[in-house]
């Protein structure tokens, strides 16, 4: 899995796996975009205006935590 943050469009992409086949970019909101493969494979997640949706308690860093270990870490976010 791959996070890529782009601050100069403020869009953030989580990608899950290479696109191996042609897929269909579905808008769920004007927000969030799904790329999915026919077969329902996703492969990845677009965040548009991703500061907003990425935003933790106003701080302007993203939390990252893993769940099995409870290893944090935080990442700034560009202020826009």
């Amino acid at each position: 899995m791959r996070f890529t943050y782009d601050p100069r469009y403020n869009i953030a992409y989580i990608r899950f796996q290479e696109k191996r086949a042609e897929v269909e970019t579905i808008r769920i909101s004007d927000e969030l975009v799904v790329d999915m493969a026919p077969d329902g494979t996703i492969y990845g997640i677009e965040l548009l205006n991703a500061n907003e949706q990425l935003r933790r308690e106003d701080t302007g860093r993203l939390l990252v935590i893993n769940e099995a270990t409870g290893e944090r870490v935080e990442l700034p976010l560009a202020v826009g």
